[in-house]
């Protein structure tokens, strides 16, 4: 097997809807949150909770989108506990946080271990090169813990819409 074929997982599908949304336990940072303290899905239990997948953080359309999540957060904050969710650092999260004045909490998942439990980890292809990352995919958890909506592949402009939507 050739070194790039063993970084590349099989795919993974979504968890389906209705059923429990995968748990997890993860670095969390800025909304009010103490900057790297560990958040689980268990402490969110009674929530409408939202997990937003993006690809890194402080490119073009993850910004797009938090912004558009920031700029729409009057409405949004009393109907869900919304959490971005990336790959990239705990450091990384705190600069994208300041730098756009997210009012959220952004979870780090270096190992992938949440992108993989809920299906968002696939293979990607840009300009002829394939690669592993994190498909924009968000899902909206119910209070008692299921998937009450998944979004794949999301617009980060049709984003806060589709999230109002559902709430």
């Amino acid at each position: 097997m050739s070194e790039l074929g063993a970084l590349i997982q099989p795919m993974t599908t979504y968890p389906d809807l209705g059923s429990p949304a995968p748990a997890f336990n993860a670095p969390v940072v800025g909304g009010g949150y103490r900057s790297g303290s560990e958040i689980s899905l268990a402490d969110l239990q009674g929530h409408t909770v939202v997990l937003y997948f993006y690809p890194k953080d402080d490119t073009p359309g993850c910004t797009k989108q938090a912004c558009a999540l920031r700029d729409g957060w009057s409405d949004l904050k009393n109907r869900a506990k919304v959490f971005g969710v990336s790959i990239d650092s705990v450091k990384s999260h705190e600069k994208f946080i300041q730098k756009h004045s997210l009012p959220f909490p952004i979870l780090s998942d270096p190992d992938q271990k949440i992108v993989n439990a809920y299906g968002v980890w696939v293979e990607k292809n840009m300009y002829g090169k394939k690669y592993m990352g994190t498909e924009r995919t968000t899902f909206v958890i119910s209070p008692d813990g299921l998937i009450k909506a998944i979004f794949p592949k999301v617009k980060p402009e049709a984003h806060l819409a589709q999230i109002m939507e559902v709430l």
